[in-house]
C-alpha cells in the first residue's frame, strides 16, 4: 500500500463532458489511453478516478450504479481503459458514492411516483407527513443539498444492492480499490460489512476514506479502511506556502504523532477536485516544486491531481467547482513536471520513503529539515523557501549522504547548505 504514488483524475472534467447529462453516449473516457505515456513518465503507479457512473451532473448524484456515465462512454470503453492501465502497471481506484444518490436514481423516482406504495420507500429517509417540499414529502439529504438523496444504509435491501454493485465493478473492471466519498458519515456497520465482504475474496483491496476533519483513527481501526485523506496536512500546506511560514507543518506532524495517527497510511495531497489549485494560491510560484518535494519526502501516500504537475490554475466559486475540474485535451510536460517525475522516481527506488520514521531536525519560517530512518538507512531532507541560499545549523546525525538529485556525495559538518527555492534529499546507507 505505501508504495503507491497516486494520480487523481476527475474524468467528467478532463474528458470535456457537458456538465448536465444530455443522454448522448460519447466515448470520451478513451482519451485516458493517450495519457498513459505521460503517467508512466511522471512516475505514478496508481490512478484514482473520481465518479464514472451514470449521473445527472457532477458525478456524485448517481442515477445508475451499473453503467458508466454515457457522457464518458460505455462499460466496454471503460473496461478498455482499465485493461490498458493494468497492462501498463497501474492500480485503479474508483471514487464510489454510497452515502447518497441523485434524484434521478430509479428507486427514488419510484418513490416520487408511488409515494407510500413504493417498494423502495425504506431505501431512503422519507417523511410523507411533511408536505412542504416540491415532491409533497421531505427526505434526508447530504449537507442540505436536496439533489443528493441520503440512502438508508441500515436497510438490508440497500446493503445487498450496493454490495452487488461493488462486486460487479471489481469483476467487470478488475478494480484495485475504492475511495469512499463522505466516509466519515457512512454507517459503520455497513462499512464493516463492505470491507469484510470484499476482503473475503480480494484481501489486498485498498479502501481510502474521505475525511475532511475529525479523528482519523475512527476509520483506520482494524477491519475498516487502509487510508484516509489527510486534509489536516493539506490545510497546513496551504497556510505554510501562502504565508511562507513552515512552522505549522512541523506543529501538525508532531501533533499527529502525539495523537498516535498512523501517518504512514494517510493520503497526502496539495489540491484535489474539491479545492483551489495550489498554483492559484501559493505566494511565490518559485516554491511550487518545494510543495511536491515535501509531499515526496514525508510519510504517507502522495497523490497529485491531474494538471497540477504542470501548475494548472483554477479556483472554486461560491456556486461551482468547475474551474478546478477543467478539460485538458493533452497532458503537458513542464520544468515542474520534470522535477516531480524525478522525485517520484526517487521515492519508488528507495524504500526509506515508505519505511522511515519522522524526526524533525530544524524549523524556521522559511526552512525545514527532518530525517527519516529505518534499519536500511536514513533520508535527510531539507527545504528552503527563501530567495537566498540557507545554511541550516542542524546535525543530521550522519557523516555524509548521497544527494539523490545530483548523485554527488555531501559531507555534513553540523550544518546543511540548501539553495534558494529548493529542497535537498540526501541518503545515507548503512547496510
Amino acid at each position: 500500500m505505501n508504495d503507491m504514488i497516486i494520480y487523481q483524475i476527475y474524468p467528467l472534467g478532463l474528458c470535456g463532458a457537458p456538465f448536465r447529462n444530455d443522454g448522448k453516449q460519447v466515448s470520451r473516457i478513451l482519451r485516458i489511453l493517450e495519457w498513459i505515456p505521460h503517467l508512466k513518465q511522471l512516475g505514478v503507479n496508481a490512478i484514482l478516478f473520481n465518479p464514472v457512473f451514470e449521473s445527472s451532473t457532477h458525478g456524485y448524484d448517481t442515477r445508475d450504479y451499473t453503467q458508466i456515465d454515457c457522457r464518458l462512454g460505455s462499460n466496454e470503453d471503460f473496461q478498455q481503459v482499465c485493461d490498458a492501465l493494468h497492462e501498463a502497471g497501474f492500480r485503479i481506484i474508483l471514487d464510489v458514492v454510497f452515502n447518497h444518490t441523485g434524484r434521478d436514481f430509479g428507486p427514488f423516482r419510484d418513490v416520487c411516483r408511488n409515494r407510500e406504495n413504493s417498494r423502495y420507500r425504506d431505501w431512503f429517509y422519507i417523511d410523507f407527513d411533511d408536505c412542504s417540499r416540491r415532491d409533497g414529502f421531505s427526505y434526508a439529504d447530504w449537507d442540505g443539498h436536496q439533489e443528493l438523496v441520503k440512502l438508508n444504509l441500515q436497510n438490508p435491501e440497500v446493503r445487498r444492492y450496493l454490495l452487488e454493485r461493488a462486486d460487479q465493478w471489481i469483476g467487470e473492471f478488475d478494480i484495485d480499490g475504492f475511495r469512499l466519498d463522505t466516509a466519515a458519515i457512512l454507517d459503520r456497520d455497513f462499512l464493516y460489512l463492505l470491507c469484510s465482504h470484499i476482503r473475503a475474496y480480494a484481501p489486498d483491496f485498498f479502501f481510502l476514506g474521505e475525511m475532511t476533519g475529525g479523528d482519523y483513527r475512527e476509520l483506520l481501526a482494524e477491519g475498516l479502511l487502509n487510508s484516509i485523506t489527510d486534509y489536516e496536512l493539506k490545510e497546513a500546506l496551504v497556510h505554510a506556502f501562502r504565508t511562507e511560514d513552515l512552522r505549522c507543518i512541523a506543529d501538525l506532524l508532531h501533533d499527529q504523532i502525539r495523537r498516535g495517527l498512523p501517518i504512514q497510511n494517510l493520503l497526502t495531497f496539495a489540491d484535489n477536485h474539491d479545492t483551489d489549485r495550489f498554483a492559484s494560491i501559493i505566494r511565490d510560484e518559485k516554491n511550487l516544486s518545494c510543495v511536491y518535494a515535501l509531499l515526496t519526502a514525508l510519510t504517507g501516500i502522495p497523490c497529485i491531481y491531474y494538471g497540477s504537475e504542470w501548475a494548472a490554475e483554477g479556483k472554486k466559486t461560491p456556486y461551482s467547482d468547475r474551474k478546478v475540474r477543467p478539460e485538458f485535451k493533452h497532458p503537458r510536460f513542464s520544468q515542474l513536471t520534470g522535477d516531480i517525475a524525478a522525485m517520484f522516481r526517487m521515492r519508488s527506488t528507495y524504500s526509506i520513503f515508505r519505511e522511515g520514521d519522522f524526526h524533525l531536525l530544524y524549523i524556521s519560517e522559511k526552512q525545514i529539515a527532518f530525517r527519516r530512518r529505518s534499519h536500511r538507512g536514513q533520508l535527510t531532507f531539507a527545504m528552503n523557501l527563501s530567495g537566498s541560499p540557507a545554511e541550516l545549523k542542524a546535525d543530521p546525525e550522519v557523516g555524509q549522504g548521497l544527494d539523490l538529485i545530483s548523485r554527488k556525495t555531501v559531507r555534513f559538518s553540523g550544518s546543511m547548505h540548501v539553495p534558494a527555492h529548493s529542497a535537498c534529499f540526501w541518503y545515507s546507507d548503512w547496510i
